[in-house]
């Protein structure tokens, strides 16, 4: 069967449905629309049946690679199983079918979905209030930076600029600090990958505006000093912002309020229960300590008796920074994970995370270098740098390599302070088998790198795409298709 482009089996006249025939006045599109907008010539589409389409989009799903079809340990990205009934929740009419603008007497329940998620949100940060608006991480970032600013303006401190993001970081999280007008200062780490309290002191002046952190950081390791890294910001005059990404770690267990953060950003669509990939969809929702309250975002919602009001109530607010109040969809699969769950399932969810990480760890640093051998929470980063220097094999073979055992590679070269590194993050929701069977796939790569580097350097050899130029495929792609394009 032909599973090449759609345009290859386009054959002339061929139909997919028939329209009835006009029974209302014809208008031209001359009437409606200026040349301007119209097209000159009509564009080439395929002709095809109804059958052509649907085994066409069904081939090239069953082409697709999801965390419902097998293990997706991309560190990192918390690339969980989520269950389906918080699609069904999301899903039900009474949420699916609103529109933002809406009279709030129509859309309580929503209203009220919303409100409450925020509280329980906070009570999981351990935080006073937050927004909903954020639409990603990074979004969430630069939400929690203009907090910051504007929290130093209100003070007359604006030579408050210096802001201090570890080597380890996320690579948003100096990109977010730039664009919210702070100077960027990189932190560099321990030996053992944490925090380094003497490279810290060196900021603590009074143009220190804070520090951006992820605790557990991105090496998948606790920041054992975390209340004394805390406390010597907090008494230099600096806050302290929490990059969420890796709450799945700590669920239940400890919160970033209580290690004191300032402003906190959460991720939903990793930790709480929305699929993601191909760039969504997101949600970067925002907490803060109350001294930051009246500068969050309007509108916010507030319970009035018995209803709930969209209200300007932070009375120093950076201002509305999404179009409406946040992507809604997945803070209800947020919310509704988090009734079903509740406090002792996140616990048990992050223990059974940290459990699966550690397990992989213990068994993967018998063949591959681990650089720090330390406890890990969620994730662990391993590093094929002795691989490549004594065989010539890479992180990116053995990534791909992984490709022809049906899993997704984990991250790799990140972080960049380990060379040829591979996060590694398996979540709560994979069991034993699979956790074996990656095991042996990563074995079985080695000895094949170790034995035949030159073969798996051509890997994948399964998959419906070979290995590509990646840097071409980063620097010309080519997103659309046109009839005198040439494909093999």
């Amino acid at each position: 069967m032909n599973e090449g482009l759609i345009f290859e089996r386009s054959r002339k006249g061929r139909v997919g449905f028939l329209f009835p025939a006009l029974d209302v006045p014809e208008k031209k599109i001359a009437e409606i629309l200026p040349d301007s907008y119209r097209r000159q010539e009509i564009p080439p589409l395929p002709e095809v049946s109804e059958v052509d389409v649907v085994r066409h989009y069904t081939l090239l799903s069953r082409k697709n690679y999801g965390v419902d079809l097998g293990f997706y340990p991309l560190g990192s990205c918390t690339m969980k199983y989520n269950p389906k009934m918080n699609e069904a929740a999301a899903a039900l009419p009474g949420f699916a079918d609103v529109h933002p603008l809406q009279p709030e007497s129509t859309v309580q329940g929503t209203l009220e979905m919303l409100y409450k998620a925020t509280e329980l949100l906070c009570e999981l940060t351990g935080m006073d209030w937050g927004t909903l608006q954020p639409f990603a991480g990074a979004h969430g970032e630069f939400t929690g930076m203009k907090l910051f600013k504007a929290y130093f303006d209100s003070r007359g401190e604006e030579k408050r600029t210096k802001l201090l993001v570890p080597d380890s970081a996320h690579g948003t999280n100096p990109a977010s600090a730039h664009i919210a007008g702070f100077d960027v200062v990189e932190l560099k780490s321990s030996e053992d990958g944490l925090v380094s309290l003497e490279e810290l002191d060196k900021y603590l002046d009074d143009s220190l505006a804070g520090i951006m952190l992820t605790n557990p950081n991105t090496l998948g390791l606790f920041e054992k000093d975390i209340m004394e890294i805390a406390a010597r910001v907090h008494k230099a005059g600096g806050l302290l912002y929490y990059d969420g990404a890796n709450m799945n770690a700590i669920m239940g267990i400890i919160r970033p309020g209580d290690m004191g953060f300032d402003v906190v950003h959460l991720n939903p669509h990793k930790t709480l229960s929305t699929p993601h990939g191909g760039g969504g969809p997101g949600s970067g929702t925002v907490f803060v300590k109350e001294r930051l309250r009246d500068f969050l975002p309007n509108p916010d919602i507030v319970k009035e008796g018995d209803n709930y009001r969209l209200r300007n109530s932070a009375k120093s607010s950076i201002g509305r920074i999404s179009g409406f109040y946040g992507n809604i969809a997945v803070i209800l699969r947020a919310y509704s994970y988090l009734l079903f769950m509740g406090s002792d399932g996140l616990k048990a969810a992050s223990e059974r995370a940290v459990l699966n990480a550690n397990y992989l760890k213990e068994k993967l640093k018998k063949t591959y270098n681990l650089p720090i051998d330390m406890v890990c929470m969620h994730e662990f980063v391993l590093s094929a740098k002795p691989e490549k220097d004594k065989h010539g094999f890479s992180a990116l073979d053995i990534a791909k390599g992984l490709l022809d055992y049906g899993i997704h590679p984990p991250t790799i070269y990140f972080p960049l302070i380990v060379p040829e590194a591979m996060m590694i993050e398996p979540t709560e929701t994979e069991n034993l088998d699979t956790l074996n069977e990656f095991i042996e796939a990563m074995e079985e790569i080695h000895e094949q790198g170790r034995t035949n580097p030159e073969i798996l350097k051509k890997a994948p050899l399964s998959t419906a795409v070979r290995r590509v130029d990646e840097f071409r495929a980063a620097k010309e792609p080519i997103l659309r298709w046109f009839p005198e394009t040439k494909t093999d």
